[in-house]
């Protein structure tokens, strides 16, 4: 345990002794639970934060061909057949990413948790599962369903699955783990307080699954058993299809080492990831990097060069998953308004963005893996994000679609 002048040392190196500045005016237990902050921080970070903040980098970014859903049609059956006999065989586990709050929904918990139900409840973590019990009922099996959490909401989704009774899902086959956190940073790099004794912390990004499942017991459990393929999601797309076979299968079958499920765009300039290749290897360009040139391009049949967007699905090969690959991913600096405390120590919420919240993203994954499948669905069928309250990929629009889809809600 690291005690206070180690402390101050660490933090003087690192210019970041403001976070010592209460200290001989908290509880005994307040001064052990900073200073135990304190020995996690890896300092190293900041300067990545710090370099990570959002840049284009476009040079040879190329168009990209994709697995087309009526080339999927025309394979169907094969691809379904061989993703069964994975999942039978035990080799897929499915991955829903979960550790972030339902803020932008105007609520304080786990999005999931929330009922987008008209005449009935209808919670976006029961469409999930719903979504599962369609494959586990064809394959005639369980799937390994792993949510990664954080600290801050992990105690209330346990609970609520629980007080569910998992939706009717085998709990003996559900995997709840909390993400790593990270110290959120000002625009000057130093780290902000969420209270005179609590260093401000979020959870380090979707891209920090692999990290954080190495840690888990249940991961060697998984291994030995046989998983080979993680399906890694999203949780506000209440639409897609999880631990999909046909995705399974036909990224096996090409002999692929992931797998990123894409839409035909809506429009050009659609907020969206573009599934594209850059120095001839497949990657993902976030939507606020491309140009206009780049949104606009079109090939000689009309259609847009960049066409495809990715929705947060991916499919992922253990094997090739080791720490270089976590070791290589980029830190990206999201600016966020952090809750934090004024000059006084008093709590403070921002009215604008006040600082860089550090985290992966798993799309970078995609890039360093440098093989992978885009695997083309319809929207309208497996595509239906809740990001806010109202508007554009809102529970308004999501509504509509799981209605489309023939969905009681």
């Amino acid at each position: 345990m690291l005690d206070y002048q180690q402390a101050v040392k660490k933090m003087d190196a690192a210019g970041q002794t403001h976070v010592l500045e209460y200290f001989d005016r908290l509880t005994a237990k307040e001064q052990a639970d900073l200073l135990a902050q304190i020995e996690e921080c890896d300092v190293s970070l900041i300067h990545k934060v710090m370099n990570g903040k959002s840049q284009k980098n476009l040079s040879g970014i190329t168009p990209i061909e994709v697995l087309t859903h009526t080339q999927i049609l025309q394979r169907y059956a094969e691809f379904e057949n061989a993703g069964l006999e994975a999942i039978r065989q035990n080799k897929a586990a499915a991955l829903l990413l979960a550790g972030g709050q339902g803020s932008r929904l105007g609520v304080e918990h786990s999005k999931g948790m929330v009922d987008i139900g008209i005449s009935r409840e209808l919670f976006i973590f029961e469409c999930l599962f719903n979504n599962i019990f369609e494959v586990t009922k064809k394959a005639g099996c369980w799937i390994p369903f792993c949510i990664m959490t954080s600290n801050k909401n992990k105690n209330k989704i346990s609970a609520f699955l629980k007080s569910k009774n998992y939706f009717g899902y085998n709990p003996e086959c559900i995997y709840l783990f909390d993400q790593d956190m990270w110290p959120d940073v000002d625009f000057n790099g130093k780290y902000l307080m969420s209270s005179k004794s609590s260093i401000a912390l979020s959870p380090n990004g979707n891209g920090s699954w692999f990290e954080s499942m190495l840690k888990q017991e249940f991961y060697s459990e998984l291994r030995s058993q046989g998983v080979e393929w993680v399906n890694v999601f999203a949780i506000e797309n209440v639409l897609q299809k999880i631990a999909d076979p046909v995705f399974i299968g036909a990224t096996i079958k090409g002999g692929f080492y992931c797998g990123a499920k894409v839409v035909t765009k809506a429009f050009p300039e659609e907020k969206i990831g573009v599934m594209c290749k850059r120095d001839g290897k497949p990657a993902i360009v976030e939507y606020y990097e491309m140009t206009d040139e780049m949104n606009n391009s079109r090939d000689a049949k009309g259609d847009l060069l960049y066409n495809y967007g990715v929705i947060l699905n991916y499919l992922f090969n253990l094997s090739r998953m080791d720490d270089s690959i976590t070791a290589g991913m980029p830190i990206h600096s999201a600016k966020k308004k952090i809750e934090t405390i004024n000059a006084q120590g008093l709590p403070y919420t921002p009215e604008t963005e006040n600082g860089y919240k550090p985290e992966r993203l798993a799309l970078d994954m995609v890039e360093i893996i440098g093989n992978c499948l885009p695997f083309e669905v319809m929207r309208d069928k497996e595509f239906a994000p809740i990001k806010n309250k109202k508007g554009v990929d809102s529970i308004e629009t999501a509504r509509e679609l799981l209605k489309r889809n023939g969905i009681d809600i």
